[in-house]
């Protein structure tokens, strides 16, 4: 533990995260929420640079091929896009190479522990070129061409996700729900990949807004597009709200191919979000929610917001329940699923078949509830052994990490977040 302490002394680390307490205005009793939190996301640093594209092949590995929309500035090429706030809507083309099967549990992200990567066992890029707008279209005809059902999933990240987390998250998700025939556009806005820049991320959210109406509106104008799919995680939703209550105010209704939308432990205050869902009219897509009470993650920015976030809620509470109900609202109801994550905010990443799921799903078109009992059972009966406990009937998850955390980090960082919270605290009272 000296050893431990002395080296979050020498990093500064501690004195980051002191000054991000006092930032916050937290309470005593919320350090321990904050210890954990920063302990989760310090696990996603992962080596800089792992774009560029890697010549060597592995047999028995599989290709995610997506089309990347982004607010971000373009970087070297290794990185591709920074953190900062791009002049224009940009886009890239990349092939993600996922190592075999046989070498990975479905959900998990075996980053490249040095660069180049290995193919056999890390996921590292096959093909990772800039496009203009033009490129962008012809790619994206492209992939459509060769879709069966002419169907497109929209992903959009949270916070704390540098460029190459959002990429490699979403080959991942791809992949293990074995959405194969859908076409993967990934919608990137500027985070800055840190835990400290929560306020500029949320402002970078906000500045993305109009980007994510254009493109969306864009992909449902195209004639080759059957319908869209949109799956959008933390803060993500933010972005992905606003700009579908703006698309119904300037179109007078959301695009019709935009069928169904996923909130995925959406950071979005409660009373705002039912503000942005009213706007869009009766004419709007199918909303599922995802949600656990015991998200951490949110339970901090609820924090740092003082009102309730919308992924955070109980569903059969009033007025909730209500609201949800007028609404027509689906709702999955996550608390008491049991994860190694510790912030209960990224738990499918511990639940590789319900991943596989909710790709079917996505490829019939079905909605998931609570309330078919049928569906719960089948999930349960295909997740038995992958969870511990289980609060709900559906036991389900759909939540894109807000960082990605590796279980090294985590079994290297877990048993010291109870120590370390007296220490915290000593530091940021000082």
């Amino acid at each position: 533990m000296r050893r431990f302490t002395f080296w979050l002394w020498r990093t500064g680390f501690r004195g980051r995260l002191a000054a991000c307490v006092r930032e916050s205005r937290l309470r005593p009793r919320h350090f321990p929420i904050v210890v954990i939190t920063v302990f989760g996301f310090a696990g996603c640093a992962a080596p800089r640079g792992f774009l560029e594209p890697v010549a060597a092949r592995a047999p028995g590995t599989s290709q995610v091929e997506m089309l990347v929309a982004t607010t971000r500035t373009r970087t070297t090429p290794a990185e591709m896009f920074s953190g900062f706030r791009g002049p224009a809507l940009d886009f890239a083309d990349i092939v993600v190479s996922l190592p075999p099967d046989s070498v990975r549990q479905i959900g998990e992200i075996q980053l490249p522990r040095q660069i180049p990567g290995d193919p056999a066992t890390d996921f590292v890029t096959r093909k990772a070129d800039y496009n203009d707008r033009t490129q962008a279209l012809a790619n994206f005809r492209r992939l459509v061409r060769t879709a069966p059902k002419k169907q497109v999933l929209v992903f959009v990240h949270g916070f704390n996700n540098r460029f190459e987390d959002a990429v490699f998250r979403f080959a991942q998700i791809v992949h293990d729900s074995g959405a194969d025939d859908v076409v993967p556009v990934l919608f990137t806005w500027p985070s800055k990949g840190s835990v400290f820049a929560y306020g500029y991320d949320h402002e970078s959210a906000s500045f993305s807004r109009d980007a994510l109406e254009d493109g969306l509106r864009a992909l449902a104008k195209n004639p080759e597009v059957g319908e869209i799919t949109v799956l959008a995680h933390s803060m993500g939703n933010w972005v992905t709200l606003e700009a579908l209550r703006q698309m119904a105010i300037r179109d007078g209704k959301v695009a019709e191919k935009i069928r169904n939308v996923m909130l995925a432990a959406p950071d979005v205050d409660v009373d705002i979000a039912r503000e942005q869902i009213t706007a869009m009219g009766a004419r709007r897509p199918q909303f599922t929610l995802f949600v656990s009470e015991d998200d951490h993650a949110l339970a901090l920015s609820r924090k740092v917001w003082g009102e309730p976030r919308l992924g955070s809620i109980n569903p059969d509470q009033e007025p909730y329940k209500s609201n949800l109900a007028r609404e027509r609202i689906d709702v999955i109801n996550l608390t008491g699923v049991s994860s190694a994550d510790q912030l209960n905010h990224g738990t499918f990443a511990e639940n590789p078949r319900v991943v596989e799921l909710i790709g079917r799903s996505i490829a019939s078109g079905q909605t998931l509830t609570d309330s078919k009992v049928g569906f719960g059972e089948k999930i349960l009966q295909t997740t038995a052994g992958a969870t511990a406990s289980v609060g709900h009937a559906a036991g389900l998850v759909i939540t894109a990490p807000v960082a990605i955390v590796d279980p090294l980090t985590r079994e290297q960082f877990g048993d010291q977040v109870d120590a370390f919270g007296q220490s915290v605290h000593d530091a940021a009272t000082q």
